[in-house]
């Protein structure tokens, strides 16, 4: 089976023989939803564009319904030709790749599917070459993992192995990785009655993206700013996550989630790991993975007395986004009109640990915002001494209090780069203090495509590289962190849920109007600090 190369991917330049998948199959349950569709057969024929497959491979997709072999791969050719954004298809490398696609319909609560699609792959081994080497992806709802890992250990198709790592057979599982504290523990329990921790790949498309990789890199691979990533140099720190679209056909989705389980949980919390971790002893899977655990568990729990003055929660109303008429959240398909569900949360963390004593770090996270963007924003104090606060029209006066000329933003999305503000003198015969950036953009700078999320997400579960996935003790921690906040926000209503010590007024839902960036008491929160959220 020949394989053409027609792009170029900068990061698997050189990439080892022994780093390349061996031969598999994969079987993708859900394989007729939207996540397949936009992400996953994209990104599986990117990598078989750029080379990065082995000879033998097989992708059996399933669901519930019915297809043929056929009517699967015409369906998934019109997915990548549609969501495939910045690769150009090419007729004569689909032909070849189409062959490698199969589908079988069952019912996945039902073992005899299973005896099906044990079959299906042992046809597959001697057809296709994939060596019995099986990888499984639970693209489906939540409330089936548990069903479909218990049946594929029924059937055989799933048990641990003992021995060197990585193993055959893995499981992807896509977040949420649970719904609350209880039931995360009980899907952990479940995995690991039929596979081995190194077996297991829970998937969060954040730690795919190319700037996020990127925090490792820019931090301890220079070293002029890890003397300074400390409490003595930084003021605070601000993650953003803000989304002008509602929740669209998601309403069912977002009822049960909200903001709080969707964004922060999962996506943040590994953006928090990765900014505030320690530098790990190498850069085995393990040692990274350590580092991101520890500074869970070193963020002050959240306390019942304070609780909001450390959260902020929203929902948004009618407004105009991008010039567009927008409709309340308790108006969309599938929202209850009385819903209390937020669909904007804050909170304020500290981590008690020695570099991150008393730095706060603020995260954010909303629907129907102004302004579509994903960023770190390291905030530097101000110097010592401010020798040109005197100066009229400095820069000085232009900003608030707790703002200082210096800040280093980490642009995760849609622009993908880096950015530092910092303050130089106006040219002129007098002494002006302006503040200028430095900005560093990846489509720019390499002048090649970035792989999507996903692309190194599915390389890496078949590779048997587990790095950028999260383990059992990292979801467990985010869990407990989160789980005060969760059980709080039950038992209160909106507009009423001050404890005794709070100094937010939360008002009823909906708190926010659609286009602008949030309740007022998302500012309140960091007002208490004397900080303020940037200007975006």
């Amino acid at each position: 089976m020949a394989q053409t190369a027609t792009v170029e991917n900068p990061l698997m330049l050189g990439l080892p023989e022994e780093k390349r998948p061996e031969p598999f199959a994969l079987v993708i349950f859900g394989a007729h939803g939207d996540l397949t569709k936009r992400k996953l057969l994209p990104a599986i024929y990117a990598l078989y564009v750029q080379n990065l497959l082995p000879e033998g491979f097989a992708i059996l997709g399933t669901s519930r319904t019915e297809k043929t072999d056929q009517e699967f791969r015409d369906s998934m050719k019109e997915a990548v030709i549609k969501y495939s954004e910045d690769l150009e298809f090419d007729e004569g490398t689909w032909e070849r790749f189409a062959p490698a696609l199969y589908y079988r319909a069952g019912d996945s609560k039902n073992l005899d599917s299973y005896k099906e699609m044990k079959s299906t792959l042992e046809e597959l081994q001697k057809s296709r070459g994939t060596m019995g080497n099986h990888i499984f992806y639970l693209s489906t709802p939540p409330s089936l993992y548990m069903p479909i890992v218990t049946k594929l250990a029924e059937s055989g198709l799933a048990y641990k192995r003992k021995g060197s790592e990585p193993a055959w057979p893995r499981v992807v599982v896509e977040k949420p990785f649970g719904h609350d504290l209880p039931s995360s523990i009980e899907l952990d329990s479940t995995l690991h009655d039929v596979l081995n921790e190194h077996q297991i790949y829970r998937i969060d498309h954040y730690l795919g993206k190319e700037t996020v990789q990127n925090i490792m890199c820019f931090r301890f691979a220079n070293s002029i700013f890890e003397p300074i990533w400390n409490r003595e140099f930084i003021d605070h720190i601000q993650i953003t996550s803000a989304e002008t679209i509602g929740v669209e056909d998601r309403g069912a989705y977002y009822e049960e989630a909200g903001a709080l389980r969707d964004m922060l949980q999962n996506h943040l919390m590994q953006l928090v790991a990765l900014v505030a971790m320690e530098p790990p002893i190498s850069l085995d899977p393990e040692s990274t993975r350590d580092e991101r655990v520890k500074v869970l568990k070193a963020i002050r729990p959240l306390s019942p007395e304070t609780i909001d003055n450390f959260s902020v929660r929203g929902q948004y109303g009618d407004g105009f986004v991008l010039g567009n008429r927008a409709q309340r959240y308790r108006d969309e398909i599938n929202v209850s009109p009385e819903s209390s569900r937020e669909t904007f949360a804050a909170m304020k963390l500290y981590i008690d640990n020695w570099r991150w004593a008393g730095v706060p770090i603020y995260l954010r996270s909303g629907k129907r915002l102004a302004k579509r963007l994903t960023e770190i924003a390291v905030q530097f104090r101000k110097p010592p001494k401010q020798l040109f606060d005197q100066l009229g029209g400095s820069i000085y006066h232009e900003m608030p209090k707790s703002e200082s000329p210096n800040v280093l933003v980490m642009k995760i999305q849609p622009d993908d780069g880096i950015s530092l503000k910092f303050a130089t003198k106006q040219p002129g015969p007098t002494t002006q203090i302006r503040s200028l950036t430095m900005d560093f953009r990846y489509g720019t700078a390499f002048g090649s495509r970035t792989p999507s999320a996903y692309e190194r997400l599915i390389l890496d579960a078949l590779i048997g590289d587990p790095s950028l996935f999260a383990r059992s003790d990292f979801v467990e921690a985010s869990w407990i962190l989160y789980q005060p906040l969760i059980e709080h926000w039950e038992k209160t209503v909106p507009g009423k849920s001050n404890d005794k010590g709070s100094e937010i007024h939360h008002r009823p839902f909906p708190n926010y109007d659609s286009g602008s960036w949030g309740p007022p008491e998302s500012d309140e929160m960091l007002a208490i600090e004397g900080h303020a959220w940037r200007e975006l």
